[in-house]
């Protein structure tokens, strides 16, 4: 891997007109398809057609029509397209991909992804005569989505996989700054680079590590006899200070804004709860994810096979823990939050 520096792209490096006249096709109108699919609209104006894909019934359909966009099937959204973003599921997107995009792929269109996954696990195989790309945001679609109306942006990630025109840099480029990308930054990455450290970061540290560290802490104090309601707040809701220190300027500024009680308690604490022994679980996690391991269990709960019991059942497990019977007690107190309504949309 070495100390590869990777290049940085901004506004500046990015030409726009690299997407007049064409028609980009948006597959999916979810969290990322609607920031995508708004943002390069406002930043194409008449110079390039914005179009949206969907599956016959789906929700989305009437949304998208009602936000100024023409919604086609994915198989006639892909036939008009000169540029394809896929933005389904994960796990639906090789289905898809086969029946709906492949059958209406032309030389020189180009395929754009905003995960590697399929393309990098071989779930997809395009052709040797399109671009295959990717332009990866680093937040969630809602953020990308208000960065953009604010003057601002979400980093990006790029990668090229396939270059069958020549032109495949410089297209992904302005896709990027269509969205908003390149205000903050676009950073290039590979497919192989994107897909095993975003897996790796979601399970080891962003959503398992975190969320189980949170239960354990609470689980432990509740064990010790302390009112859960004391543990769920110091042990779950305080987080969102913390990383929003560190999100602002680093372990270093988190440090200096906290009492010199709980910097002290973070050296001497931090290494007795990440050992070399979680180091050595993070590295098996890493591993299984690089082999595919990871990607072959995942597809295969989620296929009709599977029928995603393994994945409904641990979903129901995690919701019965108790530290979520608590959190939405604590969470009415605080009329001002609304964290919960994320769920209900």
């Amino acid at each position: 891997m070495g100390n590869n520096v990777a290049k940085v792209y901004y506004q500046e490096d990015c030409d726009i007109s690299k997407l007049y006249g064409k028609t980009i096709a948006v597959i999916g109108y979810g969290s990322q398809g609607h920031a995508h699919a708004l943002n390069a609209k406002e930043s194409l104006g008449d110079n390039a057609r914005v179009i949206i894909g969907l599956y016959e019934g789906s929700k989305s359909w009437a949304k998208a029509e009602a936000q100024g966009f023409e919604v086609f099937t994915a198989a006639e959204a892909a036939k008009q397209a000169d540029i394809i973003m896929i933005l389904i599921n994960d796990e639906k997107q090789a289905q898809m991909y086969k029946e709906s995009i492949e059958p209406n792929l032309k030389p020189g269109n180009m395929l754009m992804f905003a995960h590697g996954f399929n393309i990098h696990f071989g779930c997809i195989k395009p052709p040797a005569d399109v671009d295959v790309t990717m332009i990866a945001p680093k937040g969630p679609g809602h953020t990308v989505r208000s960065e953009y109306q604010a003057g601002k942006g979400v980093p990006c990630l790029i990668a090229v996989e396939q270059d069958a025109t020549g032109q495949a840099w410089d297209i992904a480029l302005a896709y990027g700054l269509a969205i908003g990308g390149a205000r903050a930054g676009v950073l290039e990455t590979t497919f192989r680079t994107e897909t095993e450290t975003d897996l790796f970061g979601e399970q080891a540290v962003l959503c398992g590590g975190v969320c189980a560290l949170m239960q354990a802490g609470f689980e432990t104090l509740c064990e010790a006899g302390y009112d859960p309601r004391n543990a769920y707040f110091e042990c779950i809701h305080e987080m969102k200070l913390i990383v929003d220190l560190i999100y602002q300027s680093g372990f270093a500024g988190m440090r200096y804004s906290i009492s010199n009680t709980a910097e002290y308690g973070d050296y001497i604490t931090g290494p007795k709860i990440i050992t070399e022994d979680t180091k050595n679980a993070m590295r098996k996690v890493l591993k299984d994810i690089q082999d595919g391991t990871f990607a072959k269990d995942f597809l295969l709960d989620m296929s009709d096979a599977g029928s995603q019991v393994h994945f409904k059942a641990m979903r129901k497990l995690a919701a019965e823990h108790p530290s979520e019977k608590v959190g939405e007690e604590i969470r009415k107190l605080y009329s001002w939050s609304d964290e919960d309504k994320l769920i209900n949309n």
